[in-house]
């Protein structure tokens, strides 16, 4: 039987006087956390809930949200978290798939979460400070088999509808088993994040682990780059969890700051999008601090690989196999392919999702024998560590070559009047797809297109030089900050940029 809420209330009854949250707006110790979870856990039952029934939950990383959280999997529901900017369409089809009982909301987020639930006459609660319940604390976490559903996370989807990734309690507590050793986190640690906890990495990454360790968790909500400094400087964090975005923002917002305001820092991670190595080295001479990066789906529980802290650190690649977790690169025949070769990647491994909520067919074509598909591209060196490429469908084929997008993004990335930038394949009918760049540039600075063209020529191959390039103010981004290149239009680069890909 295994439960990640029964480990979270086991730590209480160690230690109940023991931070286990910290906010703005107050701390919340590990016994505090088990009465209120307790009490939502009771109030959840008395609703009528049953185990494995679906709830959808809605909140930004406050302390609410693990109260919530940990409280519905006390109570034996399946837990489905959502985007807090989702409208009462996109929760009204959640709720229709998942065939969802019950809707719980903050209070500042919850108008379209209480009229897609009055639709469809679903019991709505908003909560607000505190989520205090007049229940008394349930008094055992419900005991699930490993398979059970614990959590339903719906993935964006770049083609069709969103799909529902099931997570079992197993694969929620064999995540947390999985990075223990790897990044060395004890009781003493203090861990601070801004990520969005309904997201995979926010959730069954950072916060169950943090938790499940005895730890305790800074929460920013929402996320600045200068209150994120001070948020690691005030309250002497050792761990920060980020996405790449975030680092960068942190690197444009640190004048006056340095490596003395991190200097309890030992850990910064970072998953959720690839990491420009220039961001990285930029932040490491900065703050004195090195960023680890790791790589994980929605699919995988968000725990795939991830750089050791016990290992070599090697920046541009997303470190070795976590424990117990095997990875493979295989042709499009489906061939091993040896070391640095790039191929399509494959994991196998116990935070292996089980599958699409009532889609056997997708399941089957993506999950086969254990070994997840995961659509990226990617490549293994000698000593196993895992460099991604790109996505599968970021893939550029102009005139035959291919071009990785993410290689052009990190050579961009070293121009210094370059914040972001995101690369993207614009069809051509000369040759099939050409280069673009959609950059934003440092604020004040003068950088013209044939400028940074031209730079680009003394450091890629011709066929990978940007031929499109438009300049932006802000690239778009989801809720965990990381770009999302589905949103760029590509019609609006062809008809705004200058120059033409005639050139090469």
């Amino acid at each position: 039987m295994v439960n990640v809420a029964a480990i979270v209330w086991e730590n209480a009854a160690a230690d109940p006087d023991r931070v286990a949250l910290r906010s703005a707006r107050g701390d919340l110790t590990y016994g505090e956390l088990r009465d209120r979870s307790g009490r939502v856990a009771t109030a959840v039952q008395a609703e009528g809930r049953r185990p494995l029934e679906r709830v959808v939950f809605i909140a930004p990383t406050i302390i609410e949200f693990p109260i919530v959280y940990y409280g519905l999997h006390a109570a034996g529901v399946s837990v489905i978290t959502m985007n807090t900017m989702a409208t009462a369409a996109e929760i009204g089809y959640v709720l229709d798939d998942s065939a969802a009982s019950l809707v719980i909301a903050w209070h500042e987020c919850a108008g379209s979460a209480e009229a897609a639930a009055a639709d469809r006459g679903l019991p709505f609660w908003r909560i607000d400070d505190g989520a205090v319940f007049d229940d008394q604390p349930l008094a055992q976490a419900h005991e699930h088999e490993p398979d059970d559903t614990a959590i339903i996370l719906y993935t964006s989807g770049t083609t069709g509808r969103p799909k529902g990734v099931e997570l079992t309690a197993a694969n929620l507590v064999d995540t947390t088993a999985s990075f223990t050793p790897v990044l060395g986190l004890t009781s003493n640690d203090r861990f601070g994040t801004a990520l969005p906890l309904f997201h995979v990495y926010g959730q069954a990454v950072i916060m169950n682990l943090t938790l499940v360790s005895n730890a305790s968790l800074s929460l920013l909500s929402p996320f600045d780059p200068t209150a994120m400094i001070e948020l690691v400087r005030n309250d002497r964090l050792t761990a920060l969890a980020g996405v790449p975005t975030m680092w960068n923002a942190m690197l444009q917002a640190s004048d006056g700051y340095g490596p003395r305001d991190f200097e309890q820092l030992r850990l910064a991670t970072s998953g959720g999008a690839s990491l420009p190595v220039e961001v990285m080295r930029a932040f490491n001479e900065r703050f004195d601090c090195a960023i680890l990066e790791g790589y994980g789906l929605t699919e995988s529980t968000g725990a795939a690989s991830f750089n050791d802290i016990h290992r070599v650190l090697k920046p541009g690649t997303v470190g070795p196999a976590l424990p117990g977790t095997s990875i493979e690169v295989r042709s499009p025949d489906g061939d091993l392919l040896p070391a640095g070769e790039v191929g399509n990647v494959y994991l196998k491994g116990p935070t292996i999702m089980k599958g699409y909520w009532n889609r056997p067919e997708t399941t089957a074509a993506e999950l086969r024998d254990g070994w997840l598909t995961t659509g990226d591209l990617g490549k293994l060196d000698d000593d196993g560590y895992l460099s991604i490429v790109d996505r599968a469908k970021d893939l550029i084929i102009r005139g035959g070559y291919n071009v990785y997008p993410r290689e052009v993004e990190e050579v961009l990335y070293e121009h210094p009047d370059i914040v972001e930038v995101a690369v993207v394949g614009v069809p051509d009918d000369h040759f099939g797809e050409e280069v673009a760049a959609v950059i934003a540039l440092r604020p004040g600075t003068t950088a013209t297109v044939d400028g940074i063209r031209t730079w680009a020529k003394t450091q890629l191959s011709a066929y990978k030089v940007p031929r499109l390039i438009q300049f932006v103010e802000t690239l778009p981004k989801g809720a965990t900050g990381k770009i999302l290149k589905r949103e760029i239009n590509r019609d609006a680069i062809r008809a705004s940029v200058v120059g033409t890909s005639a050139d090469g």
